[in-house]
């Protein structure tokens, strides 16, 4: 592509939009031409209520007419976890480049699918885990990378909301069908303690997972807490990662790394455009805790595909990443049901 500007279409008016939708009209690279939702009027409601003077967008009530729009160069995917695949597949075929909500599937061979069906249209495909654009984590990578904490031996990710009764279509239906915590904010647990052990942006991966979990009367995980194993280190010392997503608790989304001189806390993951990001770090008999500049991570997250298109470069967030992720979701749910 020639041109600087990526035109967008939204496939669906799920409530993630709410970031996602400004975060399109605003990035300098980026351009929303339109919007589609099933449900009649949804797709001009939702643009309205959250870029009311967004100029020439289209409003369709199908998502086929979006998806075979000629203007439409790239496609945000935010539908059901369990209806990614199929959507992601439709839209590569028509030639569009697709940024998928995480997680970007339920099952490890649609991954497989989708990075075929990418490679063979020539188009970018990337997970939607918008955290990973927030300079914060970058700094907490800093500090570790210093030695500050030594060796990082151990870490854990908490994340939780309050289930409210509007949201309760995320657990009305079992986990093998993308129902529950662990396919809606267990992907971002998981994520950090793949990065937070790995090296540099490649994550690593565990060997072993077992966990204890709440099901519904759908069979949906309402809570999931548990271990991931990532193997000893080359010293043959322990390298667990924690884990503890629920939707009967509060708001919480922290990760901490804990090495053998100290530990590194990033106090929330989730930081909106007008939080504090705050990062605390002990070692060494010293301790910190640092305010950093605010940021608005979905905008960096849309500006950063836009550009990867734009420019022809592999996005940040791989394939094997993703299939990471999903092998290691799938091994919990494994041990959720035992």
């Amino acid at each position: 592509m020639h041109h600087q500007t990526l035109k967008w279409g939204i496939l669906g008016a799920a409530r993630v939009n709410e970031r996602l939708l400004p975060a399109i009209v605003e990035a300098s690279n980026a351009q929303l031409v339109a919007i589609a939702s099933r449900r009649p009027g949804a797709a001009k409601a939702t643009l309205g209520k959250y870029a009311s003077d967004a100029a020439d967008v289209t409003c369709y009530d199908d998502m086929d007419s979006l998806i075979t729009d000629g203007n439409v160069e790239a496609i945000y995917c935010p539908m059901a976890n369990e209806e990614h695949a199929e959507w992601a597949l439709k839209a590569i075929a028509a030639g569009k480049h697709v940024l998928i909500e995480k997680p970007m599937t339920t099952c490890l061979a649609d991954i497989d699918k989708i990075e075929a069906a990418a490679k063979a249209k020539g188009v970018t495909v990337m997970e939607g885990f918008m955290y990973r654009f927030h300079p914060q984590h970058a700094k907490v990578k800093a500090l570790v990378d210093s030695g500050l904490i030594g060796d990082v031996l151990s870490c854990r990710a908490s994340f939780s909301f309050l289930m409210a009764p509007a949201r309760m279509y995320r657990i009305n239906r079992d986990m093998a069908h993308g129902g529950g915590a662990m396919w809606d904010i267990g992907p971002y647990a998981i994520h950090a303690l793949r990065w937070c052990f790995g090296g540099g942006d490649a994550p690593a991966e565990p060997v072993n997972a077992m966990a204890y979990g709440k099901l519904n009367e759908h069979g949906a995980d309402v809570v999931a807490s548990g271990v991931l194993d990532f193997g000893p280190d080359a010293q043959g010392r322990a390298r667990f990662g924690h884990f503890d997503v629920s939707f009967e608790r509060g708001r919480k989304a922290e990760y901490e790394l804990i090495g053998d001189k100290g530990w590194i806390k990033c106090h929330n993951m989730w930081a909106y455009p007008g939080d504090d990001p705050v990062i605390s770090w002990e070692a060494g008999g010293k301790a910190e805790t640092i305010v950093l500049p605010k940021a608005n991570h979905f905008n960096l997250e849309i500006e950063h595909f836009s550009k990867c298109v734009l420019g022809g470069k592999a996005p940040l967030l791989t394939f094997d990443d993703a299939r990471g992720n999903c092998k290691a979701i799938e091994a919990v749910i494994a041990a959720l049901k035992r």
